[in-house]
């Protein structure tokens, strides 16, 4: 269950990301935008599970809680802080007078 919502909350996070970039570019720009997003959910899930092998069992903390989805709400988590860090520093230079 915890997977599911993971993976559905990456999934209209790369629809809302696609919207907003074609908006402001072109098709090019918003296919590249979601690409890039997911080349950063494949190398960090494989990243994260790893990082989990060692430090949980297989079972995890319960049947919804097991090392895969432990691994995916780290992954969520760091994301979410990579992509919020990255939308501050895109509003730092447009504000920023040239």
């Amino acid at each position: 269950m915890v997977t599911l919502f993971i993976f559905y909350l990456h999934t209209i996070a790369a629809v809302a990301l696609f919207t907003k970039r074609w908006q402001e570019g072109d098709l090019k720009e918003a296919s590249l935008a979601v690409l890039f997003m997911l080349l950063i959910f494949s190398v960090g899930w494989s990243m994260s599970a790893f990082i989990m092998n060692f430090l949980i069992e297989e079972k995890g903390f319960g049947l919804w809680l097991d090392r895969n989805a432990l691994a995916l709400v780290l992954l969520t988590f760091l994301e979410a802080i990579f992509y919020y860090l990255q939308t501050q520093r895109k509003k730092r230079k447009v504000l920023r007078p040239a």
